[in-house]
């Protein structure tokens, strides 16, 4: 029987030829990749954008123990690739029974939470994301944008689907204010000690 533990890296994203072409978020993905193997990790990854097998996506995320998405933040969201993406492949996992079975509430028992119907316990999913945006234009309610609200809330639309699997959800990591003035490079560095933090490595 295989001990090794598991990441599944996903990378999403979608190439703006002269633009936005990925170089960021490949090093971050890279960064992660690195790291996990120096630990001793099988890595499973996926590129998004060059095409994937739903089925095949599901037994990866049923193999990983950690899953971790990297991706830019494009108008507040990830991109419209990964909405398809997850569609296609929670739709899959829920299809064969091995992502969740229902929604976690029964008729017999009413105290049974939306939510709560997950089959993935035990695993951990963190988001990693490039970002416009400053990391001032959070947690400050005197922030016009955001109003206070923390990274975390912004991408509840994404580590939702995981919860609402039964996956425990980690602090994401984030760049700030990549096109202006952001610490990229200190940003990249420090990443692999936030990963070490979060996953207990």
């Amino acid at each position: 029987m295989n001990s090794t533990k598991k990441v599944l890296l996903i990378n999403t994203h979608l190439n703006y030829p002269n633009w936005s072409e990925g170089k960021l978020n490949d090093a971050f993905h890279q960064k992660a990749k690195e790291f996990f193997i120096s630990k001793g990790f099988e890595v499973l990854e996926t590129k998004v954008e060059d095409g994937y097998d739903a089925d095949q996506e599901v037994e990866k995320h049923i193999a990983a123990d950690v899953i971790i998405l990297q991706t830019p933040i494009n108008w507040f969201g990830a991109p419209w690739i990964y909405k398809k993406y997850v569609d296609e492949v929670f739709n899959s996992g829920l299809a064969s029974a091995k992502f969740l079975s229902g929604d976690g509430r029964t008729r017999e028992d009413l105290t049974k939470q939306y939510g709560t119907g997950g089959k993935m316990q035990g695993k951990k999913f963190m988001v990693c994301s490039t970002w416009n945006a400053p990391k001032a234009s959070f947690d400050d309610s005197d922030q016009i944008l955001f109003e206070g609200r923390s990274t975390a809330d912004v991408l509840i639309q994404i580590t939702s689907n995981y919860r609402f699997c039964g996956v425990d959800i980690v602090p994401d990591y984030n760049c700030f204010d990549i096109f202006k003035d952001g610490d990229i490079v200190g940003t990249l560095e420090n990443y692999p000690a936030h990963l070490e933090k979060v996953f207990s490595i």
